[in-house]
């Protein structure tokens, strides 16, 4: 391991009487990766913005490579070498631009590069970064085309194509599937092999096995801890990131009620296998599987988002099919989407909004809305999930990434409803707002089913009373969560399915 890199000492950053850093000391070692774990409220972003050049620091110092370092932007500091990509994709990307624009975008607005855009010698350049990063991608496709994914390593590669001395990563793989994370894991062994530090901020165990040389845990404003070495200590890190010792879920399964769901001979897809599946009053199964498995398909199937190719869905006896969304919550299917930012929340509406958004009519008489009767829902909600805010009626986007997931959850909680179809609930929490999540997932499940969409098997384990495993667009083991066999589990997960998996109920348990 090479020399410090950048160097923070004694740094403090407040926001009016909210003392949101306190006298911080952190390095950063060139040629290592650095994971970055905190709570919300721990003061991660904060940090950032402040490494990123959005936000002065009130006091202490920073250098880089041994010089002071106080950028006063964003591009001050990527002139600099530090070169960061947002967890929001929105931040890193331009929908409107082609991906040729999206990946030269900084150094077009850099003086001096010319009045005139050189159109063919800048997709010559970005069709080079993009190989660079074994991005298969049209540079002239405009970016609004692509899915989630694509913009993330659009939003990666651009970052990367500024040879950053360092390079700070929040939550990237958020979006990537397996094969997609693997290849920028390989890129970021590549830079800190040629001395690049990388800050990579993320809370999923399997990249910060896959990932980290060492671990720095956040609290408060301060760094409780700090793990490195030939055995990275992963659960004193995260219990130095709560503040006690992380305790195992504790899943207790109880007897379900009659069948919600019936599905029989379903095929998502012309060429994928059918399959059967049912849930039932007061239970919870978890669908798990790679990118690309179907998770996706089964939950817009549901929800009036896409039909699938043949088969038949019941709900509560009755024959179940959806041709918009609209139908689905009239049928009483609920479903909180994933991609908060762009397929949920409501920048321009407050907490109160956001959760009865769907519901309106509920709350409205004579065409006139009752915003007391909007209010008292919401503050039951703020209270139920533990969403830390100021009041119901502050902006959505005053909040932290996991207090923004919980109002989107309320959304769907503040009514009763027969099937809730929850997509990725935990993207881009940390543990504490996962548990919390969690908790009340399964506190509010009895007289309705609930599927919950995860990519992460901790998290099914979390949540779930059953785990089915989805693979090639159909379901190809299914788990019942208590006294686990996790091999057996990833073994479905990665395809190695035995033959007899999907003929009885496995077991499992965090």
């Amino acid at each position: 391991m090479n020399g410090t890199l950048c160097d923070l000492r004694g740094v403090d950053k407040s926001f009016g009487d909210n003392r949101v850093l306190k006298q911080l000391n952190l390095s950063l070692p060139a040629g290592s990766v650095t994971v970055l774990m905190g709570a919300n409220g721990a003061g991660k972003s904060t940090l950032v913005k402040i490494l990123s050049g959005v936000h002065a620091l009130d006091a202490g110092s920073i250098s880089l490579l041994g010089k002071d370092f106080r950028p006063s932007s964003p591009s001050e500091a990527i002139r600099a070498g530090v070169v960061t990509v947002h967890q929001n994709i929105n931040d890193g990307v331009i929908p409107d631009l082609d991906v040729a624009s999206n990946l030269l975008i900084d150094r077009l607005a850099e003086p001096g590069y010319g009045f005139f855009l050189k159109r063919k010698q800048n997709y010559a350049v970005a069709e080079r970064i993009a190989s660079q990063m074994g991005l298969s991608l049209n540079v002239r496709q405009s970016v609004a085309e692509l899915g989630v994914a694509d913009r993330q390593l659009i939003a990666i590669a651009r970052a990367m194509a500024h040879d950053p001395q360092l390079l700070i990563l929040d939550e990237p793989t958020s979006s990537l599937s397996a094969s997609e994370a693997e290849r920028l894991f390989l890129l970021i062994e590549r830079l800190s092999a040629k001395g690049v530090a990388v800050l990579y901020i993320s809370h999923r165990m399997s990249d910060i096995r896959r990932i980290a040389d060492r671990i720095v845990s956040m609290r408060d404003g301060e760094i409780s801890g700090v793990f490195e070495g030939d055995a990275l200590d992963y659960e004193g890190a995260v219990n130095a990131m709560l503040g006690h010792r992380m305790t195992d879920a504790d899943i207790t399964i109880g007897a379900p009620g009659k069948n919600v769901l019936v599905i029989n001979d379903l095929r998502l897809l012309p060429e994928s296998k059918p399959f059967d599946f049912d849930l039932a009053e007061n239970e919870i199964v978890a669908v798990t599987g790679l990118l690309g498995s179907g998770k996706s398909a089964f939950a817009q199937s549901l929800f009036g988002l896409g039909r699938p190719a043949s088969g038949q869905i019941r709900i509560d006896g009755q024959d179940f099919a959806p041709t918009n969304p609209q139908a689905a919550i009239k049928g009483g299917v609920f479903m909180s989407s994933k991609d908060r930012a762009n397929n949920a929340v409501v920048a321009d509406f407050d907490i109160t909004r956001n959760i009865t958004l769907p519901f309106l009519s509920r709350y409205s008489s004579l065409s006139f809305v009752k915003r007391s009767d909007e209010r008292r829902t919401a503050n039951e909600m703020i209270e139920a999930l533990s969403i830390v805010c100021q009041g119901e009626s502050d902006s959505i986007g005053t909040l932290s990434g996991g207090n923004q997931q919980k109002v989107m959850l309320a959304r769907w909680l503040a009514e009763e409803c027969r099937l809730l179809l929850l997509d990725e609930p935990f993207q881009g929490v940390d543990i504490r707002a996962r548990r919390d999540i969690g908790r009340k997932i399964r506190e509010t499940a009895k007289n309705r089913a609930t599927l919950v969409f995860v990519s992460e098997l901790d998290e099914a384990l979390e949540v779930a009373d059953r785990i089915i495993v989805m693979a090639e667009h159909t379901v190809t083991a299914e788990f019942r969560n208590e006294n686990v066999d996790l091999n057996e589990i990833l073994i479905a997960v990665t395809g190695a399915v035995p033959t007899d998996i999907g003929n009885a109920a496995r077991t499992a348990h965090a």
